[in-house]
């Protein structure tokens, strides 16, 4: 599945994602606690998930108004960031995939988790994993593996551990998620094969790039375009740094994702292994 995630970064590349501002709307990444926490006038209550294998884990469960539960799901804008209703958002090159659901509440959960990591400049990733459900894919797992990091890498260690997790729970590993912590929003060239096995396996699988220094856009949801990206990485026998022609149609390798829509009522766990 590509959990060995390597990931570094030689350079940027200007691709539009959705700028995750973690002052406003949303609680704060630097005010969570292992209590009761208040969002926007809601609570998110915060229970250990005792297990015996592999860790404990941390189960958040969103209580919104019931006259709101579907008016909070949009989409991520792939042009100026803002944010579209579903019934607008469509791409001639996403068409066909399923529809993802995800909280940005785990978006800043992670950020919490990466903190210690990203103050060192070091960075951190996890794999994301998700439940088919009546056609969509809803996002309710973060693992955080084990791993090797530095200030452009990340590597996944001891990976039975996340395939344990995901198959007791029968999850599709949809996507992964890293940080940037000095690097702007972006994917590298070794980011574009990570998301390449994932995608091979998943159409829809994507990978979240969080760059809590990058002012212009501090989080992209990206994929490779299906079939020109796709096909250049299927081609590309070379290992780290290097670079990728572009397609010769002109679109672009990657892409911001048009299919991946924010969903404030979803439960979540996290693991985290480390």
């Amino acid at each position: 599945m590509g959990c060995s995630l390597r990931n570094s970064h030689e350079e940027s590349a200007k691709v539009s994602s959705f700028p995750l501002d973690l002052g406003s709307g949303l609680c704060p990444v630097d005010s969570l606690e292992p209590t009761s926490i208040k969002e926007a006038g809601n609570f998110f209550l915060v229970h250990k998930v005792t297990q015996s294998s592999p860790s404990p884990a941390m189960c958040f469960v969103a209580k919104v108004p019931q006259d709101e539960q579907e008016s909070h799901i949009v989409a991520f804008s792939s042009e100026d960031g803002s944010r579209k209703l579903d019934d607008e958002s469509t791409s001639s090159r996403t068409i066909g995939v399923r529809d993802v659901h995800i909280s940005m509440r785990l978006m800043e959960d992670f950020l919490h988790l990466a903190k210690e990591n990203t103050e060192k400049d070091v960075e951190t990733c996890g794999i994301l994993g998700a439940v088919h459900e009546n056609g969509t894919l809803y996002m309710t797992t973060l693992i955080i593996p084990k791993q090797e990091s530095a200030s452009n890498s990340c590597q996944a260690t001891n990976e039975e551990e996340v395939f344990k997790i995901l198959n007791e729970r029968s999850l599709y590993p949809v996507g992964w998620i890293h940080t940037h912590p000095s690097q702007s929003c972006f994917m590298s060239s070794v980011d574009l094969h990570t998301q390449y096995s994932y995608q091979m396996m998943i159409p829809e699988a994507f990978a979240i790039v969080l760059a809590p220094t990058d002012t212009s856009r501090s989080c992209g949801l990206f994929r490779l375009t299906d079939p020109e990206g796709m096909n250049i990485l299927k081609n590309c026998m070379d290992k780290g740094f290097h670079p990728h022609k572009d397609p010769d149609n002109g679109n672009p390798l990657y892409e911001h994702c048009s299919n991946v829509y924010k969903n404030s009522n979803l439960r979540f766990e996290i693991f985290d292994l480390r």
